[in-house]
């Protein structure tokens, strides 16, 4: 009884972004930027944001209990299902709010795949390779992740750019269709590959004696029932949470006079924040593969699943979207797609290699900042 009493303590981030929720839609004008001023609107936007973080921290809690439940590559897979539906109520969110900009959700799937890409993996091979030296992974479910990612993020981000049946980098309606069915049949076919035919390919390699799923010791589960509510009453708030989020982080950049990149950039770093400490714990844990299911399982299905829900609900809402990459942004989208190939080519990796994908991390936050986004 104590024990179930404690668990349901530790669930009060939920009940606080549902009170938070609620505060915001009985309050009405009186907590709109325009009425608090600008001092006490980036305020409440410092609050919204660590209120959805902690929820966000909770979502990623059910989900690794459901991991140590269901096992991997399930496991991961729930984790970066769920933080792709935050992902997608953002941008959505974040789009229809304020003055429309075409490039708002481009912008933000284009740095989660730097920030995963480059930031993520990066810091993950530094913090193993220091750790442990070199580090294993399972050379199959990485390259199964590449070889979905590269045809996907080429034909969404940069083949817009060089095409010229729509204005800018948006794309004309055959070509919307296309890389609607392309991508939601790529990753349906990709899941298929990683829970049915293949499962084992995402698994860390055992050696001797190793006891598998090891990174989830340290989680006392309850029921898959317990967990799956939990997952759900956390999702729901953040879900319309988010284009409360959204009214003051546009509010914000347009006070700032910051680059529009930078909202996206914004929203991908609370999307991305417990992923990461989760791929960096596993990675401290010689837990490469975990890592790397995190890492490359999250810039898959920003492509594979954000794309397509971004592209129809552009459709449905009557507005437009650019999802072309500036020149600067394609050099460095290949840059990243390059070295993800050259890193994961073998099946050990190091330290080295961990601070070429944190340069290219660096170069791309320069550039936000620069304008070239």
């Amino acid at each position: 009884m104590t024990s179930d009493k404690n668990a349901l303590w530790r669930e009060w981030p939920i009940v606080l972004i549902w009170c938070a929720f609620l505060l915001f839609t009985f309050a009405g004008n009186s907590l709109k930027p325009d009425y608090l001023g600008t001092m006490a609107s980036f305020a409440v936007l410092a609050v919204i944001f660590v209120v959805m973080l902690m929820a966000v921290f909770r979502v990623v809690h059910h989900a690794e209990c459901l991991a140590a439940i269901f096992g991997e590559p399930l496991g991961t897979l729930i984790l970066t299902l769920s933080v792709i539906g935050i992902e997608v109520a953002l941008i959505t969110a974040v789009m229809l709010t304020g003055d429309n900009v075409p490039t708002l959700a481009r912008d933000t799937m284009f740095s989660v795949l730097m920030i995963v890409l480059n930031g993520l993996v990066g810091l993950s091979l530094l913090i193993g390779g220091l750790r442990h030296g070199l580090q294993v992974f399972n050379l199959s479910g990485a390259n199964a992740y590449l070889i979905v990612l590269l045809p996907v993020a080429i034909t969404s981000l940069i083949l817009p750019s060089f095409t010229s049946s729509a204005p800018g980098g948006g794309l004309s309606t055959l070509q919307t269709v296309f890389q609607i069915v392309i991508s939601l049949v790529l990753y349906g076919i990709f899941l298929l590959f990683q829970t049915v035919q293949n499962p084992v390919s995402f698994q860390q390699p055992r050696h001797g004696d190793e006891e598998p799923d090891a990174h989830h010791h340290h989680l006392r589960p309850k029921s898959a029932g317990f967990h799956a509510a939990g997952l759900l009453l956390a999702l729901l708030p953040l879900v319309l949470m988010s284009k409360k989020l959204a009214v003051y982080v546009d509010f914000g950049i347009a006070q700032v006079g910051a680059p529009v990149a930078l909202g996206g950039f914004i929203v991908a770093i609370m999307i991305l924040t417990p992923e990461a400490l989760a791929a960096l714990e596993a990675a401290r844990k010689n837990q490469l593969q975990r890592a790397v299911n995190i890492c490359l399982g999250s810039a898959l299905a920003t492509i594979g699943l954000t794309v397509p829900a971004v592209l129809i609900a552009a459709h449905f809402v009557g507005l437009p979207i650019e999802l072309g990459l500036t020149p600067a942004g394609v050099v460095v989208l290949t840059l990243s797609l390059a070295i993800s190939i050259v890193t994961f080519v073998g099946t050990r990796t190091n330290s080295l290699q961990g601070v070429v994908h944190l340069a290219v991390f660096f170069a791309y936050v320069i550039l936000i900042f620069d304008g070239d986004f």
